[in-house]
């Protein structure tokens, strides 16, 4: 095996003369960048003329995307050698990275939030108040709260999950997954509940139901994004392809499950409580 200029063992059998590149030239990003061009684009194009093609086309290959993508990347973490030291910290580094610009894509919503709430005549609909006279929220303490709960109960379960992994436990690992990707889909299935029986509507309903839906929705998508995750690290503890040593893999969907909990708390506090306005009765 050799060397780089620091003594650092480069990986075996992978044609790199240094062990700071992690992968071949790939195929999915710009695939990827493709299906989320179209997926937005088919948004904007469902909304406005309700055609769906480029919606359901763009999603399609969003999912083909993250299928083989991570095909690829747990082959990769198999391949002995491939996975140094500095590869694993460069990893660390790039899921922290990630985190943080996740966390100021959500900052954006609650800047937009926090701005009508404090400011409510920039509303441009005449009116002082937020949310608007003419605007029926959710009852916080109903389905808002529930899913609140759901996500603390989740968080404690991968965390369950992680311990287990450490402690060589695969039984209880197996467990805590499993109970985490149900929770999260729980959580999923009771969003869209609430969101069936929204007294606002997603399209053509004003500021308040604008903010309302990005955030809360940007929020599910990535609910679904992190079940997905865990459920693919399922099924590799299954494989037995996390030691106690190494499994970044499962690492990394936790850190990003522990975001979507904390993002749900604000989002909670925030936007259902703080900010209720007349509560819709049903």
């Amino acid at each position: 095996m050799s060397s780089d200029a620091h003594g650092a063992p480069a990986p075996a059998g992978h044609g790199l003369k240094q062990p700071y590149h992690l992968v071949e030239p790939s195929h999915w990003p710009i695939i990827g960048a493709l299906g989320g061009f179209l997926t937005l684009f088919g948004i904007v194009i469902a909304a406005h003329y309700h055609n769906y093609i480029m919606l359901v086309a763009g999603a399609l290959i969003v999912i083909t995307t993250m299928a083989g993508w991570w095909r690829d990347v747990v082959k990769e973490s198999r391949t002995p050698g491939l996975h140094s030291k500095v590869v694993q910290l460069g990893l660390r580094y790039g899921m922290l990275l990630f985190i943080s610009s996740e966390v100021m894509f959500f900052v954006g919503f609650f800047w937009a939030y926090f701005n009508f709430l404090l400011f409510p005549e920039t509303q441009g609909n005449g009116q002082l108040v937020w949310p608007p006279t003419n605007v029926f929220t959710f009852d916080p303490f109903h389905l808002p709260l529930l899913n609140t709960m759901i996500l603390l109960l989740s968080g404690t379960t991968v965390t369950w999950a992680h311990h287990a992994l450490l402690e060589g436990n695969r039984r209880d690992l197996l467990r805590g997954l499993g109970l985490t990707v149900i929770l999260g889909v729980l959580f999923t299935t009771f969003q869209a509940i609430e969101y069936s029986h929204a007294p606002f509507k997603f399209y053509g309903g004003g500021v308040y139901s604008s903010v309302f839906f990005l955030a809360t929705g940007f929020h599910g998508f990535h609910v679904i994004v992190g079940t997905t995750f865990l459920a693919v690290c399922w099924f590799r503890a299954k494989a037995n392809h996390f030691t106690p040593e190494r499994h970044f893999g499962f690492e990394a969907a936790a850190w990003y499950w522990h975001f979507v909990d904390v993002v749900w708390l604000f989002l909670f506090a925030c936007i259902y409580w703080y900010g209720a306005g007349i509560i819709a009765v049903e």
